[in-house]
């Protein structure tokens, strides 16, 4: 092989070897795994009273710390310090799980994430974060790989067999919430980045949204976890406040779990808000979600394309390479692991994979949560700079609850039962 040869080749591996395909092959080979060895793959314990639940933490434990040591390898970071640091935040993300899985807090719904976001909270904001824990603390990198797993577990058929009401609602709050959201953005004077990632973690799916936004438009991370910061905590009191409103208003269980799957921005949340109300409200709700989730990958792509045609960076020629460099490509991988368990694997080998997927996903989002909390402190979601955001994202999730009550009422309140007599 020549020297021009060679650079040739390497010119064209170089953009496999970044840390955007270098997350998609992590989580394709979780995907993997999980379909050739679905009874070999660990689970998160939810509990700690016995030897086999530690055994399965240690299982598991092991498979994160080998595919993410991996990566780092691949991507010639330091590894040095990363199994301890990511064993504790893991422990900690174990613990959460198994308080969420005591009884009387498991009546109330509180999901593993919402401890692992609390416990994360304690220690960043009543002490100091250990030096010695901050190698593992990469929320981004966690929730990257767990949305490619979460892909797996939206299958096509199930959402389109509960009928295209839950698609309609979606497409519908998505477009007018966002262009909303970014507009009171703008006249509150939050700058057009933060409006724009801002605008898709109200409107689509939450901290899913915001990553794949901040990745089209190259954001800035800090904006980021300051907006994913917000999410989180904005999503605890909804959980509980909105079924009560719900019941209060009485209304029907699919018009109430279309409401709260369309306004509540966690998956986790969703099911548990859905729960309190019936397993009828629970079930729309999760399938209003899940329209919103198989939405993220258009979202992503029309955010990609206004942005290189009216981004910052006039200098740069909006084509379709610009364009595909834009793409967030773990969204590739969400979508591609969607089809592929959609389409390509049968009924029983989906949902055998699915389950063990979902626990993969979980896991994942639970270590981010962990590390989301860690690097997040009270005074800075509340400090003077960030009032017009918080301020923004306050008026725009209202706007979002109102609006995404009248479509569910007359979707599923109106449309819905006239066709079905």
């Amino acid at each position: 092989m020549t020297k021009r040869s060679a650079d040739r080749v390497q010119k064209n591996i170089r953009p496999l070897l970044s840390e955007e395909w270098i997350i998609v092959c992590a989580g394709g080979l979780l995907l993997l795994f999980s379909v050739i060895f679905p009874h070999l793959m660990p689970a998160m314990p939810r509990t700690l009273g016995n030897a086999a639940a530690w055994i399965d933490a240690l299982y598991l434990f092991a498979v994160i710390l080998t595919v993410i040591a991996g990566c780092q390898f691949v991507l010639r970071r330091p590894v040095r310090g990363l199994p301890l640091s990511l064993l504790a935040i893991f422990g900690i993300a174990v613990l959460s799980s198994a308080v969420s899985s005591i009884p009387i807090i498991k009546e109330w719904g509180f999901e593993p994430v919402f401890f692992s976001v609390i416990f994360g909270l304690l220690i960043s904001n009543i002490g100091r974060v250990p030096e010695w824990i901050k190698p593992a603390v990469q929320s981004e990198f966690y929730i990257k790989i767990g949305i490619i797993c979460l892909g797996s577990t939206i299958l096509f058929d199930s959402v389109m067999q509960s009928g295209a009401y839950g698609l309609i609602q979606a497409l519908a709050v998505v477009v007018t919430v966002w262009y909303f959201a970014f507009w009171i953005s703008r006249r509150m004077g939050v700058d057009r980045q933060m409006s724009t990632m801002l605008s898709s973690a109200v409107s689509i799916c939450g901290v899913s949204a915001a990553i794949a936004t901040c990745g089209a438009i190259r954001g800035d991370n800090k904006k980021l976890s300051y907006i994913i910061s917000l999410v989180l905590v904005c999503a605890v009191p909804m959980m509980y406040v909105m079924p009560w409103l719900a019941e209060l208003m009485g209304l029907s269980q699919e018009v109430a779990g279309a409401w709260l799957g369309g306004t509540i921005d966690t998956t986790g949340a969703v099911a548990a808000s859905g729960t309190m109300l019936g397993e009828q409200a629970a079930q729309t709700a999760i399938i209003v979600k899940s329209s919103q989730n198989v939405l993220l990958g258009l979202a992503a792509f029309a955010i990609s394309l206004y942005w290189s045609y009216s981004g910052q960076e006039r200098e740069e020629k909006p084509t379709l390479g610009v364009i595909w460099a834009r793409f967030p490509k773990f969204v590739v991988g969400f979508v591609l692991a969607s089809l592929v368990f959609s389409f390509l694997l049968d009924a029983e080998t989906a949902q055998a994979a699915g389950k063990v997927t979902k626990g993969f996903s979980n896991t994942l989002f639970s270590i981010a949560f962990v590390c989301i909390g860690l690097e997040t402190r009270f005074r800075d979601i509340f400090s003077r700079e960030n009032r017009r955001p918080f301020k923004a994202f306050m008026t725009a999730q209202l706007f979002n609850i109102v609006v995404t009550l009248a479509v569910a009422y007359v979707l599923f309140g109106i449309v819905k039962p006239y066709f079905e007599r």
